[in-house]
């Protein structure tokens, strides 16, 4: 299918990088746009002034044309503005939605009571900027469940404004775990209509308002964060309950893999590493691991495999498979440097882990950007055992350095690593299907067999360098599920 160079994005999102991020969505919501606009499309980008945001660090000024206007959520009534910037490095226009009452909190997510007229409030300021900046999208990208009902407001409570008439929605599901989840109240708060409100209708869902199943029903196209988890959210066990709703409408879902940002993530000039290396000189990574070896107090160990992690420390991450099998893991050839934080009972067992094998692990609680570089460059092989993961990007970040990763066979990661004797000469890590210890060490087992064998190795490192993770092909596979979305709306 051919571009739409001239495509207008709305890009509806309620974190980005460098402004405010907590996890992976901040990251696309950073580089996506950045790619769009080098495709040719006209990107605005809009997010809450969260109180966090440093306004004069990142050059953001007030927007005077959109000032002073008010919205009633539920009998009270809000004004807000519009502040402005440039996204760095780009040309997409970043526009940020400034009520201190509902923004202006520790965190850009909370428990509080209004956690749904927080976000009520940011979608229908959106709808009320676009028609005082008189603009009209293309698109409107919307991404999980803060800015899920937008395709709702365009179809009910907008479709009375004529300049919406050929606005298509896309609403990218990051992680379907994360729903928006209200009372029925919310549904009036959001001035939408309540007569929706009912079993097997629109907005409700076990109970509850839910602001994802509403965008799931509304929305044109429906996004996920790789083609594999786009299929795993359709059924019982990875769909969070959602699973019927999105089997509705499974022909207007699509998965697409974020990219990695290569400016970054680059072994040839990372600056967090003090070795550069490519694929065609693969000397420096050899000098990064003995760097790591001695930042970690480590001994270097002949034949010994150094196996890195790098993680969240949640459920979803699959870590509850080590310990019933680690002792014999651990009789292994292997190192670990592992660098996260989470959950006290992960935190402790990578803790007493170092402590059973003094010389062997090294265990680094928090989080370090600087080490978490150092790790994925001089390690040998990368740990993601991930019970689901919608779509990875630390085993991404492993292949570009040719850190052969293990991982489990599920979301993005199924999507990215290709088993080596499953795929034989194509192969650039190792995975497993089976959710279970055994499987889980048996694939470490094949890993070090084959990590022995220097020559071979080396052929599956360069193969995952080569992998093409950028941006710009993620960019190009958006541009056409938007021309999907708009041929749909008109």
């Amino acid at each position: 299918m051919s571009k739409q160079k001239t495509c207008k994005v709305c890009f509806a999102v309620s974190e980005c990088f460098p402004y405010v991020k907590t996890g992976g969505l901040g990251d696309v919501a950073g580089s996506l746009p950045k790619a769009l606009t080098e495709e040719g499309c006209e990107v605005r980008i809009f997010l809450p002034l969260y109180g966090g945001i440093k306004v004069i660090d990142h050059g953001i000024s007030r927007y005077e044309e959109v000032a002073g206007a008010e919205i009633n959520i539920g009998g009270n009534v809000h004004s807000f503005g519009l502040w402005h910037s440039k996204l760095p490095g780009s040309e997409a226009d970043v526009y940020f939605v400034d009520c201190p009452h509902y923004f202006h909190r520790d965190h850009p997510y909370t428990n509080d009571p209004d956690e749904d007229e927080r976000f009520i409030f940011f979608q229908i300021a959106i709808m009320e900027s676009l028609q005082r900046m008189n603009w009209a999208p293309d698109v409107i990208h919307c991404n999980d469940w803060q800015t899920a009902l937008i395709p709702a407001m365009i179809k009910t409570s907008y479709s009375w404004d004529r300049m919406f008439d050929k606005t298509a929605t896309l609403l990218s599901i990051h992680n379907i775990g994360y729903q928006g989840m209200f009372s029925s109240e919310s549904v009036a708060k959001a001035g939408l209509p309540v007569e929706y409100y009912a079993p097997y209708m629109p907005f409700e869902h076990n109970g509850t308002f839910c602001f994802m199943k509403a965008g799931i029903v509304y929305s044109e196209i429906v996004s996920a964060v790789s083609p594999t988890y786009a299929h795993e959210i359709q059924t019982s066990e990875l769909g969070a309950g959602l699973e019927g709703v999105l089997q509705t409408r499974s022909n207007d879902i699509y998965g697409v893999l974020n990219g990695i940002d290569e400016n970054i993530w680059n072994p040839k000039h990372d600056a967090f590493i003090p070795h550069k290396y490519s694929a065609a000189q693969l000397k420096g990574k050899e000098k990064n691991r003995a760097a790591l070896l001695e930042e970690a107090e480590l001994p270097a160990m002949a034949d010994s495999a150094l196996i890195g992690i790098v993680s969240r420390f949640a459920p979803q991450k699959g870590f509850e498979l080590l310990p019933p099998v680690i002792n014999e893991i651990m009789q292994l050839p292997v190192q670990f440097v592992v660098l996260g934080s989470g959950d006290s009972q992960t935190e402790d067992f990578f803790k007493g882990l170092k402590s059973s094998y003094p010389g062997r692990v090294n265990v680094y609680i928090g989080y370090n950007n600087k080490l978490s570089h150092y790790i994925t460059a001089g390690s040998d092989m990368f740990l993601m055992p991930s019970h689901y993961e919608p779509c990875g990007l630390n085993q991404m970040y492993s292949l570009r350095y040719g850190t052969v990763p293990i991982v489990r066979k599920t979301g993005g990661l199924a999507d990215t690593v290709r088993d080596y004797h499953e795929y034989d000469q194509k192969g650039n890590g190792f995975s497993f299907n089976d959710y279970t210890p055994q499987a889980l060490y048996s694939t470490v087992a094949r890993a070090l067999d084959i990590f022995r064998d220097k020559k071979v190795w080396k052929k599956i490192q360069k193969r995952g360098m080569k992998e093409d993770f950028s941006w710009k092909h993620s960019a190009d596979m958006y541009i056409e599920l938007y021309n999907k979305a708009i041929q749909k709306r008109s």
